[in-house]
């Protein structure tokens, strides 16, 4: 292997599989950032006090429309359950904003194909019924009364926006700035998923994923059930170890499926965002150990047993996708002028308005600031999460500009 030619691939692997999905991206954050601006939810507490199956469809409901990254969710869930929404309901909201998410089925539809789209979102509703099959079976009384000891005071606006406020430009002034905020929150991970997708197809040889997933790489029809289990319970525990959210897992999920791992497996893969590490470290600060636990194994049963279900119902219906197309993902040409290419310089430029809104009601507000009063930043200590991503970023971005390099010279 001579590995500044493999260097090279990887780089040029990881720039093309995000400028293939650059479009969904955008697309999906602007949609988002539109019904964050005009939806309140202000008064979801009310609407969630109870585990009955209003207030589960209304935490669905409500977490479809709040979709966001896995730590942003993490933050609002919790602000919620402190303002007494139920716990199950909370649950609901959770699963809702980090699966049902519209930005992460137009990823998904570009990498992988429409089953995982489909199962994407059935598997998303799945999630929440086993979650609360779940809570009411074990039914944590005296985990839920300990977490809600520490309740935050958060304030939430209740104001409701008509329509019509599309038409002016504070409207959009706010939605660019939550659109920066997207971007904001995922960018790392985005960075570094896209990264570590190209090192995989590159490095990593189909070996190393036959024994790490066993039964992959044949036909899905002669794959045993235990075979199916084993890479449906590998795919989490891999996921674990990972600093990746579900928008950055998703080109390694097609690398793990290009590989020959199950429809099972590769759904569990992407399920994961959840039980990641650092999230059972937020979960832990919030809730306390005992309960962050809990989650994390709720969260890993419900979504062993949601994979499952979604992949023997496609199964049944002689529908599950055939490995043999994906496994060209790598050979593709990325920067081909084509609907793709047109849609990414079309949401080139929808951005740099954006970013131009955002910019100019900064200088505004800063302006307005200084003729007030000096703003003393105290600053905030940066956890270990924040200077391990940092620095990997560093690093990741050095990797890809060097191979970029290699690439064009070799």
């Amino acid at each position: 292997m001579n590995f500044l030619q493999e260097w090279a691939n990887a780089a040029h692997t990881s720039v093309g599989f995000f400028w293939m999905a650059l479009w969904a991206f955008a697309l999906g954050y602007l949609i988002s950032s539109l019904i964050q601006v005009m939806v309140s939810r202000g008064h979801m507490k009310s609407l969630m006090g109870d585990d009955s199956a209003k207030s589960m469809t209304l935490g669905t409901f409500f977490g479809f429309i709040s979709s966001s990254c896995s730590f942003a969710a993490l933050s609002t869930t919790r602000a919620l359950f402190n303002k007494g929404a139920s716990f199950p309901a909370s649950m609901a909201f959770l699963l809702a904003s980090t699966n049902l998410v519209i930005e992460l089925g137009f990823v998904i539809a570009i990498f992988l194909s429409w089953q995982f789209v489909a199962g994407e979102y059935i598997g998303g509703v799945l999630l929440i019924a086993f979650a609360w099959l779940y809570i009411k079976l074990t039914s944590p009384t005296g985990l839920i009364k300990s977490a809600r000891k520490n309740e935050n005071a958060e304030d939430e606006d209740n104001s409701t926006k008509p329509w019509s406020a599309l038409l002016t430009r504070e409207t959009w002034q706010q939605v660019a700035k939550k659109y920066q905020m997207e971007w904001q929150m995922v960018w790392q991970d985005v960075l570094l998923g896209f990264t570590a997708a190209g090192i995989i197809s590159a490095f990593v040889p189909s070996e190393f994923f036959n024994w790490l997933f066993q039964g992959s790489g044949a036909n899905v029809a002669d794959a045993s059930f235990l075979e199916v289990l084993q890479q449906t319970i590998v795919g989490p525990l891999a996921a674990f170890f990972t600093f990746i959210g579900s928008m950055g897992n998703i080109p390694l999920a097609a690398v793990l499926y290009g590989e020959g791992v199950a429809f099972a497996g590769v759904m569990a893969f992407i399920f994961s965002d959840l039980i990641v590490l650092p999230v059972l470290r937020i979960n832990a600060k919030y809730y306390g150990w005992k309960m962050a636990l809990y989650i994390a194994l709720m969260l890993f049963v419900c979504l062993v047993l949601t994979a499952l279900t979604l992949h023997y119902g496609l199964f049944a219906f002689d529908a599950l996708p055939d490995h043999s197309q994906q496994q060209k993902i790598t050979e593709r040409a990325f920067f081909s002028v084509d609907y793709g290419f047109i849609l990414n310089l079309i949401f080139l430029a929808v951005s740099a308005g954006l970013i131009y809104l955002t910019q100019r009601q900064k200088k505004q507000h800063n302006h307005h600031e200084h003729h007030h009063h000096h703003d003393h930043d105290h600053g905030s200590s940066n956890s270990w999460r924040d200077y391990l991503m940092n620095g990997l970023c560093i690093i990741a971005g050095v990797w890809l500009i060097a191979g970029l390099i290699l690439y064009g010279t070799l």
